[in-house]
């Protein structure tokens, strides 16, 4: 089968390439190499991919509309895994409007090629921040999702509500994947175990926000593959007896799908710091700081029904997946 899959060159993206090919499908690989972090890892993730047969890469930007619109005539892919997006919840108070056009016209752009090249199933990163204001844990697929805290989440939300228009319109089958503190090997430099672990290394202390009060569903990079490998296959279906009033906003009468992919098992972060302290033998200097605006105090996945679906949910212990990460950012950075 031929695969689209945008952000190939991402944290997620390389993963998910790597198993496609493993498992013997062709994939066009999309990625625009932003500097938003370096470079030079998206690189090497390509790396070790771009010697496949079965792979082809393309440099190209989400928010180019002729260029999404004529790679999709061009490749004519069955499938499409999208996990291109501007990430980050603290850069989106930074630079808004990158939000808006990887996010919102870059996904857009997909739904419109998937639309045109009638593309079997989509599937699309969405992210726990979508959750925002909710207090109530574990976070539901069946909770309301209309209070999001960063411009980060509020695109993701939009995206689900693109999505569903698609799916009914056009009865494209839809699948939203919503993400939970994704970590491990090839990980995000922005991103909290890779800045410790950097900071730690040379000495420096490291960043503690909100005092460390605050915990995760902290969720390992192969957990998160496995999900997506399985659900690629589960192709959502329309239910004529699906109302509004008695359904799931995770579910339709369109062919649409939402799902938590969490570790359904969420750590201190103070507990999360400890276990790479364990891995590096190396005590942080911690330097303790209030909340930060767009932040959320605690995540917690309900995975019941992604369980019922494919019969898998994340379930990688931190202290493993920890070390794990440790060794490889050693072994990378030969440090």
């Amino acid at each position: 089968m031929k695969y689209l899959v945008t952000g190939a060159a991402g944290f997620i993206g390389f993963h998910v390439t790597q198993r496609l090919l493993a498992a013997g499908h062709q994939v066009v690989g999309l990625d625009n190499l932003n500097d938003y972090y370096d470079v030079n890892l998206k690189t090497a993730r390509l790396a070790l991919i771009a010697d496949c047969p079965d792979f082809i890469f393309i440099k190209a930007d989400l928010a180019d509309r002729e260029g999404i619109a004529a790679l999709f005539r061009t490749h004519a892919p069955q499938r499409v895994i999208h996990l291109a997006a501007q990430a980050g919840v603290r850069y989106s108070l930074e630079n808004p409007l990158a939000y808006a056009d990887a996010n919102l016209i870059g996904h857009l752009n997909i739904l419109e090629g998937c639309r045109h090249q009638r593309v079997e199933h989509l599937l699309y990163a969405s992210s726990s921040s979508v959750y925002g204001l909710n207090r109530k844990l574990p976070f539901s697929t069946d909770d309301s999702v209309d209070h999001p805290v960063s411009l980060y989440a509020a695109t993701k939300k939009a995206n689900e509500l693109m999505a569903h228009t698609y799916s009914h319109l056009y009865a494209i089958p839809t699948t939203g994947l919503r993400f939970f503190t994704v970590y491990g090997p090839w990980g995000r430099p922005d991103m909290a175990l890779f800045k410790f672990t950097r900071a730690m290394l040379a000495g420096d202390a490291i960043d503690v926000y909100n005092n460390g009060e605050m915990q995760r569903d902290f969720t390992y990079i192969d957990d998160i593959a496995e999900a997506i490998m399985r659900l690629q296959d589960v192709i959502p279906a329309a239910d004529n007896n699906w109302t509004v009033e008695s359904g799931s906003p995770a579910t339709s009468s369109a062919p649409y799908r939402v799902y938590n992919i969490g570790n359904s098992q969420p750590v201190k972060l103070m507990d999360y710091i400890q276990a790479l302290e364990k891995a590096l033998g190396i005590v942080a200097v911690k330097n303790m700081l209030p909340m930060q605006p767009g932040d959320v105090l605690d995540t917690s996945a309900d995975t019941r029904a992604l369980y019922q679906a494919i019969g898998f949910k994340p379930a990688t212990d931190v202290e493993q997946g920890v070390a794990r990460f440790v060794d490889w950012y050693r072994d990378f950075y030969r440090v």
